[in-house]
């Protein structure tokens, strides 16, 4: 429940993690500018410096949606689900919500 963080599924292997850092670093870079002319993000006008995370989150995404069997999360053989902060310096909070029978 933060506005810099993901939650998503996927494999839990070291080479594809650090490819995920690469790929977002590459496509949305941190930049704690404040000047759009030169390439600095307009969030970042307001005194934060972190509007590459909310990109990084917004692609990633925010929740994940797991069915529950006989008591066990009901994921793939390989599936994780991992929490990913693109912006570390806040207190989170997590929403564990069961929806069902």
């Amino acid at each position: 429940m933060h506005i810099t963080a993901s939650v998503f599924i996927n494999d839990n292997e070291s080479g594809l993690h650090a490819d995920y850092e690469r790929w977002l670093e590459e496509l949305v870079p941190f930049d704690p500018g404040s000047d759009p002319a030169s390439g600095g993000y307009l969030h970042n006008r307001t005194g934060e410096d972190n509007a590459d995370a909310h990109h990084k989150r917004q692609i990633m995404g925010r929740e994940v949606v797991v069915a529950i069997t006989e008591g066990k999360l009901h994921l793939g053989t390989w599936e994780h689900i991992f929490y990913y902060e693109f912006d570390g310096r806040r207190r989170k909070r997590v929403l564990v919500k069961i929806i069902g029978e």
